[in-house]
């Protein structure tokens, strides 16, 4: 069993992460019962979960969307990505913060706000957390249409989410904006959790030290503490190329988006994909720190817009209305 995540971790997250204070577990069982499985005392006599079970991971999760967030119905199949609640708000977040230096230190809200989820999966994580926080419209893309219609069906059985996601499938899966952008469409910023293993055996690998990390026991075979299907966590070439695929793509739809942005999970890439973006003329590129309990990763964002490209948009699109 592992400890509750101490303060000092949680602190990590977003100062305006909803999940920065220690977890009410007790209202959380009431949520979600099936939790009460998976809760037993740590040797400090607290009550824990043990994060390196998929099932108690998914409960938790399930729970945190309801409690925090108001959403009563997240339910998708167990083979697919269950993902940390607050590591995925504190990505929207920090993309917030983004915009926010872009429109002199506010945060545009409401529909005016349209974002693109590459690879939105069956769980639909980033346009809820996004509709939440934040009122934004998105368009979320993925390569497997039983994934689309799961997250239709999220959309569908949570009101607050009505009219606010809309989703497209990627019939080209070399391609990451070729298909799903429309020469007219506009988007504000683009968001993206690449795959990143390059084999299942490289994810097995990635899984056996996070369940002894988590768990303090090696396994042989584990089983993925936050499930996943291999579309989900493997692609060729791993999390570089992919990343690597997607800015020479950005390059053709540069006028289409406003900031590029992913998750880069490898520290050693970044360096990587800084230079590459230099090798594309990227007007602007930032990397930003995030840090959820002891593991650290970070987002790299680019813009291909010039600062007066970037001035007429905002006053364009983002300019509150009277």
């Amino acid at each position: 069993m592992t400890n509750e995540k101490n303060s000092s971790e949680k602190n990590r997250l977003h100062p305006r992460n909803r999940n920065r204070e220690r977890y009410d577990l007790d209202t959380l069982i009431q949520l979600q019962p099936e939790l009460t499985a998976h809760i037993k005392p740590n040797k400090y006599g607290e009550k824990s979960l043990d994060f390196s079970d998929p099932n108690a991971v998914k409960l938790l999760n399930t729970a945190i969307l309801q409690h925090y967030y108001g959403i009563d119905n997240w339910v998708f199949p167990n083979e697919n990505l269950c993902p940390p609640i607050p590591g995925r708000a504190d990505y929207i977040l920090y993309a917030a913060d983004l915009l926010a230096s872009s429109n002199f230190g506010e945060i545009p809200t409401g529909s005016k706000i349209n974002c693109l989820d590459i690879g939105v999966g069956a769980n639909c994580i980033y346009p809820i957390l996004g509709v939440v926080e934040y009122g934004w419209n998105f368009r979320g893309s993925d390569i497997d249409q039983a994934s689309i219609d799961n997250a239709k069906s999220i959309v569908e059985a949570n009101p607050v989410l009505k009219d606010k996601i809309e989703f497209v499938l990627q019939e080209h899966p070399a391609s990451t904006f070729h298909g799903v952008l429309q020469k007219e469409d506009r988007f504000d910023l683009t968001v993206c959790n690449p795959p990143f293993h390059s084999s299942t055996q490289e994810a097995e690998k990635g899984s056996r030290r996070k369940v002894k990390n988590l768990s303090g026991k090696r396994v042989v075979n584990p089983i993925l503490n936050f499930a996943g299907i291999s579309k989900e966590l493997i692609c060729e070439g791993g999390e570089i190329q992919f990343i690597k695929n997607m800015v020479g793509e950005s390059k053709r739809y540069a006028k289409n988006c406003f900031w590029f942005t992913t998750l880069v999970s490898k520290q050693t890439n970044v360096l990587k994909i800084v230079q590459l973006l230099d090798e594309f003329n990227a007007s602007e590129v930032k990397t930003i720190l995030m840090g959820t309990g002891n593991k650290s990763t970070r987002i790299v964002a680019w813009t291909f817009l010039s600062k007066a490209e970037q001035k007429l948009w905002v006053s364009e699109r983002w300019k509150k209305e009277k």
